[in-house]
């Protein structure tokens, strides 16, 4: 690995080389992460870093786009294919930028946009105040009912015909619950909004059938390529073919400039990997893993956010332990176990301590982790919130860890030898 860099940057190499050495020997469980396989990273450093491209297909802006036009054509025909969608746009640097492109297309400043709060499982682009968007559009927001911790369809629906919004967002980064999506179409329908979902957390799933599509049922759905679709770092937009100009308008040169075509054609193999038994195989147990999780950890006294979850997640109450997001995190990464700390819906605690954790199953299940690692996981966790600043506790959860993980290399052995 890094062959030439090593000879004329090895500080930076070390670096890499450390990187590699944390992600072997740690439980990642961050729910936005995945492994890239070995193809997307050969690829995203491919000789296409090399093009400058903007336009497409056919209606470049630069000469010599012959090859790359082929790629992006292939890539289209494999995404339609994969998702059952009318039209893709591959073009989005993530999953941020596919949203930006849609509202490009279909919004003008000082629209309304009804979308999930984020303090209860929805994204930053969807309308945060911390987020640039909010400045430009205007937001109205939609949650969960307090007792059932799900999406508040009713009250959804009833803010929707008081509002009279331009756009209606579907789409979260922490919620653990499969989305009504033809239920929001309507509403959408009846009020003539736009209904756009984010996909970007749950795409893999979606992709190898796993839990249902929102394709059939939305205008726009965007995703990143990450997550749940182990690719690139980057994203694609899907939309009806009614929508396929303004759509590739609003991406260019509405929002975006040239492209990043190493990793669009990293995106390209995956959309053929995803279609495989074995990349099915394993978002089918993503999901076993995140409900085995879910079970064994309200087995030793944890509240789960909405009593499970149907996707790679769930969001964990710690208040039951006596313990902060923050505490928790910090004390799950000290032995090995990379989460992230998490709002729960109504939580008492500001962003920066929270009263949850939001865990995801998708690395480690791409390792090879099943049901018995699962239940060690879950053991591991909760040895660790019975004394998380006790220094021998957090040794002995460590060795624990590294004995568990150290079965299931990340990369085949040789896969990074020079």
């Amino acid at each position: 690995m890094l062959k030439f860099t090593k000879q004329s940057d090895p500080e930076i190499a070390a670096l890499v080389g450390e990187e590699l050495n944390r992600q072997e020997h740690n439980i990642e469980m961050i729910a936005s992460e995945s492994t890239a396989p070995l193809e997307v990273m050969e690829l995203s450093g491919s000789v296409f870093t090399n093009k400058t491209l903007e336009g497409y297909p056919g209606r470049r802006f630069q000469a010599g786009s012959e090859i790359a036009d082929k790629v992006e054509r292939l890539a289209w025909e494999r995404a339609k294919e994969l998702f059952g969608a009318e039209h893709v746009n591959i073009q989005s640097y993530s999953g941020s930028t596919a949203n930006y492109s849609v509202f490009a297309s279909v919004l003008n400043p000082g629209d309304k946009i009804l979308a999930m709060r984020l303090d209860q499982g929805g994204h930053l682009t969807h309308g945060s105040p911390a987020n640039w968007v909010s400045k430009i559009y205007n937001h109205v927001f939609y949650g969960v009912d307090k007792e059932t911790e799900r999406i508040d369809y009713d009250a959804l629906d009833k803010l929707a015909k008081e509002e009279k919004p331009k756009m209606i967002i579907a789409g979260a980064s922490s919620y653990p619950r499969l989305i009504d999506y033809e239920r929001i179409a309507k509403t959408a329908e009846e009020v003539g909004a736009y209904f756009m979902v984010d996909m970007a957390h749950i795409a893999g799933l979606v992709a190898a059938k796993v839990i249902p599509s929102p394709i059939p049922y939305a205008d726009f759905v965007t995703s990143s390529t990450t997550k749940t679709f182990c690719s690139a770092r980057s994203g694609m937009v899907f939309c009806k073919e009614k929508y396929a100009k303004i759509l590739d308008k609003g991406t260019f040169p509405g929002s975006l400039g040239s492209l990043m075509f190493h990793t669009m054609a990293a995106k390209t193999w995956s959309f053929k990997y995803a279609a495989s038994q074995e990349f099915h195989d394993i978002m089918q147990q993503v999901v076993v893993n995140a409900q085995k999780l879910a079970e064994e950890l309200a087995g030793y006294g944890f509240r789960i956010v909405s009593g499970g979850t149907d996707n790679h997640l769930l969001v964990v109450d710690l208040r039951g332990k006596g313990i902060t997001g923050t505490v928790f995190q910090d004390a799950l990464d000290a032995v090995g176990i990379t989460v992230n700390k998490n709002m729960i819906p109504f939580d008492p605690e500001k962003p920066s301590v929270t009263s949850g954790v939001r865990i995801g199953l998708t690395s480690v299940t791409q390792r090879g982790l099943k049901e018995p690692e699962i239940v060690e996981i879950a053991s591991i966790m909760n040895q660790v919130a019975e004394a998380p600043t006790d220094e021998a506790n957090l040794a002995a959860c460590k060795e624990r860890a590294e004995a568990l993980i150290s079965k299931f290399p990340l990369y085949p052995a040789g896969a990074f030898e020079d």
